[in-house]
């Protein structure tokens, strides 16, 4: 299983995340620039990744403009035939921008920028990406001003019927309380799939948390979930 990191203009966690997969997780990564179109070094068995960051300076919305570079073009032709995708942070936004998740991602309900360590935990035993981690809290940071997780009734409750919410907010003893949802995300939503289950986004930041050195490797745990179930 190979890796496909995307840098945008703005992006400020790819490195983050090439760190993280190459030297934490021996993993093969492949690096992308934005202007570029070409994946055919990648299967649909491996996962293209678009990091955190302000693509494009967050200009008009978070996601926006990204959700139009060329690579982007051909991340959704990628994930049309099954190939994986993840995005974190500016990531997942770029992937509601982009169609391939529902939902849009708001500012954060107290309209200021928050980098803090949280907790999340995972409900679905349905989806293979979260069931090596299923019910256990998990510390992981958050570093967003539009983190706010938002869709309309209707599609929160399709997200709920197909086991398509993946994380939730919650505290160190993995309640799911408002006192733990720190950017007010409904119904304290931290990271969704598709319906397909080959395309996941988060607003939290795994790359951040698997090296010893950082004195946190609970993000290990969800990366290594995707390796695993290859």
């Amino acid at each position: 299983m190979k890796f496909g990191v995307v840098t945008f203009p703005g992006s400020n966690c790819d490195h983050d995340m090439i760190d993280s997969l190459r030297n934490d997780l021996g993993q093969e990564v492949i690096e992308l620039w934005h202007k570029d179109k070409d994946l055919s070094a990648f299967s649909t068995e491996d996962c293209i990744v678009l990091p955190g960051g302000f693509s494009y300076g967050d200009y008009l919305r978070c996601g926006a403009i990204a959700r139009f570079s060329p690579m982007m073009q051909s991340v959704i032709e990628f994930a049309n035939k099954g190939g994986r995708v993840i995005g974190v942070c500016n990531g997942f936004q770029v992937l509601c921008e982009a169609g391939l998740l529902p939902g849009a991602l708001l500012r954060n309900q107290s309209q200021q920028f928050i980098c803090k360590n949280i907790f999340l935990k995972s409900e679905n035993t349905v989806a293979s990406i979260t069931k090596d981690v299923t019910g256990r809290p998990l510390m992981i940071p958050i570093a967003h001003g539009e983190g706010r997780y938002y869709a309309d009734d209707a599609t929160l409750d399709e997200l709920e019927k197909n086991n398509q919410i993946l994380f939730r907010y919650c505290d160190e003893f993995g309640n799911i309380l408002e006192s733990a949802n720190h950017n007010g995300a409904i119904r304290n939503i931290a990271g969704i799939c598709n319906k397909e289950r080959n395309v996941f986004g988060m607003m939290p930041h795994p790359e951040r948390a698997t090296s010893l050195a950082l004195g946190n490797t609970d993000g290990q745990l969800i990366l290594q979930s995707l390796i695993n179930n290859n």
